[in-house]
């Protein structure tokens, strides 16, 4: 989910350096939100992509506490074990 967030966040990018159609805000918080917020970092910091705008790294972040606290909730319910049973 990391690498296709980057690539979306890349094309963004592009597109507004040749003022085409952007990718909506919200398209890319909820890549971020479904785990590819280490992809969304990355490309923030390497494409200098969103890294200043206060508004969107607020809700940026918030993405990312959400996700880790998902995380950290699964992790402590046994929802890895559930979910690795699932997948075998």
């Amino acid at each position: 989910m990391s690498l296709v967030t980057f690539f979306v966040y890349r094309g963004d990018k592009l597109s507004a350096e040749h003022d085409q159609r952007r990718t909506p805000e919200k398209a890319l918080h909820m890549l971020d939100m479904l785990g590819g917020w280490p992809g969304g970092l990355l490309a923030q910091h390497v494409l200098r992509h969103k890294s200043s705008k206060a508004s969107f790294q607020f809700v940026f972040w918030i993405t990312v506490l959400l996700n880790c606290a998902v995380l950290a909730w699964l992790a402590r319910a046994g929802g890895f074990d559930t979910l690795s049973g699932m997948l075998a």
